[in-house]
């Protein structure tokens, strides 16, 4: 089953986006990310003897003498190892201690086990220690007479070596003078992609020049993971302990984020999809767009109450988990703005809780941040699980489900435009403003929306500096929404299409007024 079948299309890039450039393309990475996940769908599904069976999974997935990644299939092994423990919902080895892949697999082997923080974690085998930040010479200099570098480097770091340009990174202070400079475009600047993705510099350096991640700092979004281009950074799963789960025979009940449509193939149809989750043993499936429908309706109201009358000076959505954390660490002025609403997560959970109280949920969707969200004790006897869509994906070919060959038995069509729209940046703010127009007309609305952690940092600060009042403030820590995530299979602007699509394909567009 090809998840990333496609080529990626071509649009002009918004600030932001760049570092999205291998999202959607199926690159090594992605394939070994995918056959782990696979691999440990298949453990949890078949595994007679689990210890023994996990110590003998890195070999059948590795099984040349010669490794296709890395320089060698010793550390290609233990990259594997590593990715295995996280994939089981455990936690990465001490490098200085002689502990077995399998140690500490009795904590994991249940059928409820919460996240532990931290989510994300660097493997420290498979890091690059690429360079922080560094200006370079490359082979483009042409050793010009004029020396236009030279001359502007305020430390007197570039001197000519052999008739090129050379710079001294014990001088250099990155200022980019030289770069900006160069005729010949021979500067080049090179930052981690880690950290160059994320958006609140929680990407540091350990002893060895590897990346780190301050947990004090870091979000959760998960862009770091997705930009390095040598997987060194993933996060844990909750795959296993779903399928045990599953096997035990508890109801347990699926929702899913908006943002799945096309994420398992451009002709696999929503109630096809649907069909197929009940084929993997949930016993029915949800639209979390439900909980987002609640969600444009309560904070409509919540707008219209405290903004439009001068309570509060602004509205902040609640919606995406970095987004609200990003506020809380780093803007703790603004805490009182934020919607106190429930997330389409939790709101969708308790729905399904009070249709089947026996009953278990998953939240399927795009996000690392939701990981973490369900395991606050407020929201743990809500939400159950929470796994990617390229971790159902694993899931999903363990089984050998094809999806695009089901036939469809059911029908998607819980939620409407509105709160099928929240899985795309704007989107939350628009059926906001959609309800607000529909159940107020007479409240004139303001919207803003931000996306990506640099981009949200900016808009919080203009909303501290009292420059948004009175507005409706989206953020969304993904560059394009739940669409970007860290758990999707396909290019974003594939994924945005294949929402718009699905929005438009629902019965109404805005909820009716309660």
């Amino acid at each position: 089953m090809d998840i990333a079948a496609g080529k990626v299309p071509q649009r002009p890039m918004k600030k932001g986006m760049g570092l999205n450039c291998m999202r959607g393309i199926d690159t090594e990475v992605r394939k070994v990310r995918r056959r782990v996940f696979k691999e440990i769908a298949n453990l949890a599904y078949t595994s007679t003897n689990l210890l023994d069976d996990m110590e003998a999974l890195p070999y059948k997935l590795v099984n040349s003498d010669e490794s296709p990644y890395w320089e060698s299939v010793y550390r290609e092994r233990a990259v594997v190892r590593e990715r295995m423990r996280l994939a089981m919902g455990m936690s990465l080895r001490p490098e200085n201690q002689p502990v077995h892949v399998s140690q500490g697999v009795e904590d994991s082997d249940i059928a409820e086990k919460f996240y532990e923080p931290p989510l994300l974690q660097v493997i420290p085998s498979a890091c690059n220690a690429c360079p922080e930040n560094q200006y370079f010479v490359t082979d483009r200099c042409m050793g010009c007479l004029a020396h236009p570098c030279r001359e502007v480097c305020p430390r007197g770091a570039i001197s000519m070596v052999n008739g090129k340009s050379h710079i001294d990174q014990d001088k250099c202070i990155h200022c980019g003078k030289c770069k900006a400079i160069c005729p010949y475009d021979a500067i080049t600047h090179q930052v981690r992609p880690c950290a160059a993705a994320c958006g609140v510099g929680a990407i540091g350096s350990d002893e060895k020049k590897r990346a780190c991640i301050d947990s004090e700092k870091c979000v959760s979004c998960g862009q770091c993971m997705v930009s390095c281009p040598f997987g060194a950074i993933a996060d844990k799963s909750q795959i296993f302990q779903l399928i045990r789960a599953l096997q035990s025979g508890r109801k347990i009940i699926a929702q899913v984020a908006p943002s799945f449509a096309g994420q398992f193939g451009a002709n696999v149809s929503p109630d096809q999809f649907k069909t197929a989750l009940k084929q993997l043993g949930f016993y029915d499936v949800y639209e979390t767009a439900i909980g987002a429908d609640m969600g444009a309706m309560a904070e409509a109201h919540h707008y219209v109450e405290k903004v439009a009358t001068g309570e509060l000076p602004f509205l902040l959505t609640s919606c995406c988990p970095s987004w609200s954390m990003l506020a809380k660490k780093f803007f703790p002025e603004t805490i009182g703005s934020i919607s106190n609403e429930l997330t389409p997560m939790v709101a969708t959970a308790r729905k399904i809780k009070e249709d089947h109280p026996d009953a278990g949920v998953v939240f399927i969707g795009p996000c690392a941040s939701k990981k973490l969200e369900a395991s606050r004790r407020t929201i743990r006897s809500d939400v159950d699980f929470v796994i990617t869509f390229e971790e159902l994906a694993g899931m999903f070919e363990a089984k050998g489900l094809f999806l695009e060959e089901i036939e469809a038995l059911d029908r998607m069509e819980d939620a409407t435009g509105a709160g099928r729209g929240y899985g795309v940046a704007g989107g939350v703010a628009s059926a906001i403003e959609s309800c607000i127009k529909e159940y107020y007309p007479d409240t004139e609305v303001h919207i803003e929306h931000a996306e990506s952690l640099t981009e949200c940092k900016k808009m919080l600060m203009l909303a501290k500096a009292g420059k948004k009042n009175g507005c409706l403030i989206e953020g969304m820590a993904c560059p394009g929404g739940c669409v970007a995530g860290a758990g999707t299979n396909i290019a974003i602007p594939v994924a945005a299409k294949e929402l718009a699509r699905f929005k438009s394909e629902a019965a109404k567009q805005i909820p009716d007024k309660e």
